[in-house]
C-alpha cells in the first residue's frame, strides 16, 4: 500500500494484515471519522455534525485572528454596552471565571480588550473593549453569518425548517 503523508492509517476489525487502510485527514478529529456507519450513531452524529459546523466557522473566523469564544465574549461586552465585570462575563458565557481569565487574557494580548478598574467595586476590574475589539466584533460576526450561511446551504428551505424544528424538540428534552 502507498501511503500518502499526513493521512493516518487504521485498522479494520477481522481483516488481518491487509486491513491497513488509508484513511483521509478531517477537520474535526473524532472516532466517528472511522466509523463504518456513523450515521447510525444517534447522538454521537449529531455531535459529530456540531463539530463539523464549528470547525467550518472556526476556520473562517481564524482569518481575522478570531475564534468562536472570542467572538462570543466581544459581543456579550457590547451587548452590555461595552464593559462588563470579569464575574458577569463569565456568567453571561455559561463558563468558569477562570475560562474567562484566559480568554480576557488572549483578547487583551490582541489589543481587542483592555482591563481597567470597576468605579463601583473596588475589588473587581472590569474587560472593556477597544476600538479595534469594536471592528474585530463587527468584521467577525459578518463572516461567522457568511460562514453559516455558506455551511447551511447544502441543505434545501425545507430541510433548513425541518432541522430547526427537530433541534428545538430535542432542547426540549427534559433532562
Amino acid at each position: 500500500m502507498i501511503r500518502r503523508p499526513g493521512l493516518p492509517r487504521r485498522i479494520v476489525p477481522g481483516a488481518g494484515r491487509a486491513a491497513l487502510r488509508t484513511v483521509p485527514r478531517v477537520a474535526y478529529n473524532t472516532y466517528l471519522n472511522y466509523m463504518e456507519e456513523p450515521r447510525k450513531a444517534g447522538l454521537f452524529a449529531l455531535l459529530h455534525a456540531a463539530g463539523s459546523a464549528e470547525g467550518f466557522v472556526e476556520s473562517k473566523l481564524a482569518a481575522l485572528g478570531l475564534s468562536i469564544p472570542k467572538l462570543a465574549a466581544l459581543g456579550r461586552l457590547v451587548e452590555a454596552g461595552d464593559s462588563l465585570p470579569l464575574g458577569q462575563l463569565a456568567e453571561r458565557l455559561a463558563c468558569v471565571k477562570s475560562n474567562v481569565t484566559q480568554l480576557v487574557d488572549r483578547l487583551e494580548t490582541d489589543g481587542l480588550v483592555a482591563r481597567e478598574p470597576d468605579p463601583n467595586d473596588r475589588r473587581s476590574r472590569l474587560a472593556v473593549i477597544t476600538q479595534a475589539g469594536r471592528r474585530a466584533y463587527e468584521a467577525g460576526s459578518r463572516l461567522q453569518s457568511q460562514a453559516e450561511s455558506q455551511f447551511f446551504n447544502a441543505l434545501s428551505g425545507d430541510d433548513r425548517a425541518r432541522l430547526a424544528d427537530l433541534l428545538g424538540k430535542l432542547e426540549r428534552v427534559p433532562g
